[in-house]
């Protein structure tokens, strides 16, 4: 019996026909079981993570667009089940976890390029394998390869709660910062300390920038990692040092800033944007990333889970909250 043949040849995977709400995510039974191209692999999906960005793109507002009818999800883990031929550090049954997928992670099986698969720890469940890939990725770009974070400085994550605040707070204290997060409600505020954060701040509390302020000896932060810029970069620009460092990772909507404060701190705003990193920048957060799962660092807090036919709630949740606790998942399998 071929390996082929031992895969079943259709399975259950979330399809969008045209783009829309949550509820243009319809769950399939007969969807045909991809087959992995010669640089590919083929992951019998046990968990996918929910992103913000698979919502833009479902509401067809991303800039890039899927040609339809197409399967979301870039972030998984799972087992190899199957490999393309020139695929060769990779072997069937490797637990893995992926943000390359191909041809959709909201699946029971899903094609994804072998460059962008990596073995998953054994110190790690599949749910929280798939909680690594874009949420880490992202956080080590802005804050160490963006940010220049060093040792010794401090660090703001402007919503920590997240999963990509949480992989901040805990890359952040794994490189010797001292860091200061602030998260929306007081279970968040729990969720960020026991992650590492060294003080947190309500977000929704009014003065809770003065706190942070006292907090720094009223210097401010050296780096401050965003993830709502379109609300809170304002605050950013009068709460960050001089000669400091403005990192811009969420954004959704516009906002007037007042150019003159940004003069008087000599600050740099940038934004960062993963999909831009270059090779040798993968390959540095590859080995970052490797070596906290064997260290026992990288180790995703987990907010919900959701099973595939309740994908149009995880849509609406990663969007839609009233503050944010950790990585919501699809659990496939």
């Amino acid at each position: 019996m071929s390996v082929r043949s031992a895969i079943s040849t259709i399975m259950r995977a979330i399809r969008v026909t045209e783009f829309g709400g949550p509820q243009v995510l319809k769950l399939e039974t007969n969807v045909p079981v991809p087959r992995p191209s010669e640089d590919q692999v083929l992951i019998k999906v046990h968990a996918a993570g929910i992103n913000p960005v698979d919502t833009y793109i479902r509401s067809g507002t991303y800039a890039v667009k899927p040609t339809l009818p197409y399967t979301p999800g870039k972030d998984v883990a799972g087992v190899v089940e199957e490999m393309g031929s020139k695929v060769k550090h990779l072997k069937k049954g490797d637990r893995v976890y992926s943000m390359a997928v191909a041809s959709g992670g909201y699946a029971e099986y899903c094609t994804s390029a072998s460059t962008g698969t990596k073995l998953l720890h054994s110190n790690l469940t599949f749910e929280e394998g798939a909680g690594v890939g874009i949420p880490y990725y992202t956080a080590y770009r802005a804050l160490v390869i963006i940010g220049g974070a060093k040792p010794g400085e401090t660090v703001l994550i402007h919503g920590a709660s997240g999963a990509v605040g949480l992989a901040c707070v805990q890359i952040a204290k794994s490189r010797g910062l001292h860091v200061l997060g602030t998260a929306g409600s007081e279970a968040g505020i729990d969720l960020i300390l026991r992650n590492g954060c060294d003080a947190a701040f309500s977000h929704r509390e009014d003065g809770y920038a003065a706190k942070i302020m006292e907090a720094t000896s009223n210097n401010g932060p050296q780096i401050i990692i965003e993830m709502l810029a379109n609300v809170n970069l304002e605050k950013d620009l009068e709460m960050i040092s001089k000669r400091g460092r403005i990192v811009v990772v969420g954004n959704r909507g516009s906002v007037e800033i007042t150019p003159r404060l940004a003069m008087q701190k000599e600050c740099i705003v940038t934004g960062m944007l993963l999909f831009n990193a270059s090779q040798n920048e993968m390959d540095e957060i590859d080995a970052a990333v490797s070596a906290g799962m064997r260290d026992g660092w990288v180790k995703p807090p987990i907010g919900k889970t959701y099973t595939l036919d309740q994908a149009p709630a995880a849509h609406n949740d990663v969007i839609n909250n009233q503050g944010t606790l950790g990585r919501l998942i699809i659990k496939v399998c």
